[in-house]
């Protein structure tokens, strides 16, 4: 299984940036797909996820109404939108997979497989 993200840079607070999380080894659209992000000395936390056929999307109220995350089936990819950019969104993105179906999405061990991860940096 690998989760390649990639999309990640430095950016002026208000910018823009679009994540991209390539998989390849699993039945991707039998995969709930999420990402997270780790700023230093914090724990991973949960940013969105979307279900299996992408109709269903949560987002945590941090980044509610700003990022917008996405799937395609075909190409079997997961993308985040991220739009007005703030310092605090500085971290490192990590896309997330897992096949279960279950109530919780936002804790780390909900998930079984993830990427390596791409850094992004907001500046003021």
């Amino acid at each position: 299984v690998q989760l390649q993200a990639s999309g990640g840079g430095l950016v002026q607070a208000g910018g823009s940036l679009r994540l991209s999380c390539a998989a390849s080894g699993i039945t991707f659209s039998n995969a709930v797909m999420a990402w997270f992000r780790q700023a230093p000395g914090k724990e991973r936390e949960f940013v969105s996820m979307i279900s299996r056929p992408g109709g269903t999307t949560y987002y945590a109220n941090s980044v509610k109404g700003r990022f917008t995350i996405s799937r395609d089936n075909v190409n079997n990819a997961v993308y985040l939108q991220m739009k007005s950019l703030k310092p605090d969104d500085t971290a490192v993105y990590y896309c997330a997979a897992r096949y279960r179906q279950s109530t919780y999405y936002t804790a780390t061990n909900e998930y079984d497989f993830w990427g390596q991860g791409t850094q992004v940096t907001v500046s003021s």
